[in-house]
């Protein structure tokens, strides 16, 4: 189980646990969706297309790790070690992503406190970069939505 919490009410950062243990931290991008983050003495790079609907994960020499599509969509999927997870959200004003094998569902990831911003992910299977991708991805996909609810 991945769990993240917001850092501060002022800023964007989350603290990523994993197993009792803080395994890395979320740092948005300010200039545009996506953030950065160090896991194992590994950093990678999160950045979107100019839609938010495509977000790609670079390790620190540039070379594409994961990539999702669809963002934001019903349906998405992320890439990853030549594996593709399917996630699906379960209802249009829920924050729930479920995690899809075959059409069943093997996981899921949720927003667990709108005041707090707290998500928690429990994602069978995946690395935990790719993990903290996945969540990276949603916390800055929930950002822009709340940015454009306020606009």
């Amino acid at each position: 189980m991945l769990t993240a919490e917001k850092k501060s009410m002022w800023r964007g950062q989350y603290r990523m646990v994993a197993d009792g243990r803080e395994v890395a931290q979320w740092d948005p991008s300010w200039w545009r969706s996506g953030g950065d983050f160090e896991v194992d003495g590994h950093r990678f790079t999160v950045r979107s297309n100019a839609w938010g609907s495509r977000f790609t994960m670079l390790d620190q020499a540039g070379n594409q790790v994961a990539h999702v599509q669809r963002a934001g969509r019903k349906n998405w999927s992320v890439h990853a070690g030549g594996l593709v997870y399917e996630f699906r959200r379960t209802s249009v004003w829920g924050t729930q992503q479920d995690l899809l094998s075959a059409g069943v569902k093997v996981g899921s990831l949720r927003r667990t406190s709108t005041w707090s911003g707290s998500v928690e992910a429990d994602l069978p299977g995946m690395p935990l970069p790719i993990q903290i991708f996945v969540v990276g991805v949603q916390i800055a996909m929930w950002q822009a939505q709340a940015a454009a609810a306020s606009a």
